[in-house]
């Protein structure tokens, strides 16, 4: 929150700068009566998918014409700095894309609405209608502030056609058929591997110790990254590297090695479904996917964009609105159209685009095991000093144990 509040003290002195970039001032009707009043409503949404949104707008407007919607695209990496100035300032928009990393900083900087007073008035609000870890990404200390929108999540993707040559007839199961599938495809011969394991990837290790049972905290909220299930997990995950089934140093990338069999496993997100289909399609009928293998448990991560109310908004009933709007299952599926985003409503999952693909079959299933990363202010830092202590780790085969016990110490001083 210290760092938070002392960037935006300092962000204070240039907020003249949104003075182009579209403000929550209504000129016309500031009082963001949505059934009465005519209202602009400003909508930032981030990355290049934001380009579209107009086009979800203007089905919005026709339907609500009182509603007017101006739509700002910002680039991922500017999006956070304007935010901060826009709560310097107090003014920027009414509804704002959060990717789900950001909610913690933005709700512990009071920056974004609470939701809970609009539920009744907008039932696709409610909480029940997404799936259950998204509803956690967006709930910030008890505190609604943030609307699923759409959502992804990390699955096995994998060539059946090399998996069946090394004596599997389907994906790995578990833990211990995905070492021994994967020490079996790296024994093919040289520069060939059994797995891609992205040692940037910052909640990897994480993700494979909350499968096998590992808590991240102590009952009293303290870092908990050295406790023995923790320690297992990632010389788990280290061991993929030491045995040769999983290249250090590659410098391929993973759809060209994939389609040559180099790398035959790996772990990744939905998007990679149409690289592969549009970058490899002669391996067509070679490849599929399948739920992460479990140890305890099969969970993976959560990740997604989602919707907030900035709290300086004028208009905050009929961002409400928009909002809710945005949360529809029939919404949500019409932008899965336009950007191949999947829908963060669970009543979406049953539309046949959905429910008929084998593909996004598995993305549904693996939902119902995905959480966030935790919703607390000092995860980038914590996420980030993990993947520097990992490298050591894969690197060096130092100990384990010794390394996660220094990586713990530096998130304790994080989380002061």
């Amino acid at each position: 929150m210290k760092k938070v509040l002392a960037m935006i003290t300092t962000l204070a002195l240039s907020a003249s700068l949104l003075a182009g970039c579209g403000t929550n001032d209504n000129t016309e009707g500031s009082s963001g009566d949505a059934s009465n009043e005519k209202v602009t409503l400003s909508v930032w949404g981030m990355g290049e998918e934001a380009k579209t949104l107009p086009k979800i707008a203007e089905q919005f407007t026709a339907e609500n014409p009182n509603i007017e919607i101006k739509v700002q695209a910002l680039p991922w990496d500017q999006g956070h700095e304007k935010l901060l100035t826009a709560i310097a300032s107090k003014k920027g928009p009414d509804v704002v894309q959060m990717g789900t990393s950001w909610i913690p900083e933005f709700a512990d900087a009071g920056a974004l609405a609470d939701l809970a007073p609009y539920v009744e008035q907008y039932p696709e609000l409610k909480q029940k209608h997404f799936y259950d870890g998204a509803v956690e990404a967006g709930t910030y200390e008890d505190k609604y502030v943030s609307v699923p929108w759409y959502v992804e999540t990390r699955v096995l993707y994998y060539r059946t056609d090399l998996l069946k040559e090394a004596g599997y007839d389907q994906a790995p199961q578990n833990w211990e058929e995905l070492s021994d599938a994967a020490q079996k495809l790296a024994a093919r011969g040289d520069g060939k591997y059994g797995m891609s394991i992205d040692p940037k990837e910052q909640s990897l290790g994480f993700m494979f110790a909350r499968q096998n049972g590992a808590e991240w905290f102590t009952p009293d909220g303290q870092p908990d990254f050295a406790n023995d299930k923790f320690v297992e997990a990632v010389e788990y995950i280290n061991s993929f590297y030491q045995n040769g089934s999983a290249p250090k140093d590659l410098g391929l990338d993973i759809i060209p090695a994939f389609k040559e069999g180099i790398l035959p496993m790996f772990i990744s997100g939905p998007w990679m479904i149409k690289l592969i289909q549009d970058q490899a399609a002669d391996i067509d009928g070679k490849w599929s996917m399948a739920v992460l293998p479990k140890k305890e448990n099969n969970t993976s991560l959560l990740g997604g964009s989602n919707l907030s109310i900035f709290e300086y908004s004028k208009n905050k009933d009929a961002a409400a609105k928009f909002v809710a709007y945005m949360s529809k299952a029939e919404t949500q599926l019409k932008w899965m159209e336009f950007t191949s985003s999947l829908p963060a409503a669970t009543a979406a999952w049953e539309d046949e685009s959905l429910k008929n693909n084998e593909f996004y079959k598995v993305i549904g299933e693996q939902l119902n095991a995905a959480v966030p990363m935790p919703v607390i202010t000092a995860w980038s830092q914590i996420s980030q000093s993990y993947v520097k202590h990992f490298e050591v780790i894969y690197r060096n085969n130092v100990d384990v144990k010794k390394e996660l016990e220094a990586l713990n110490a530096e998130a304790v001083k994080f989380m002061k």
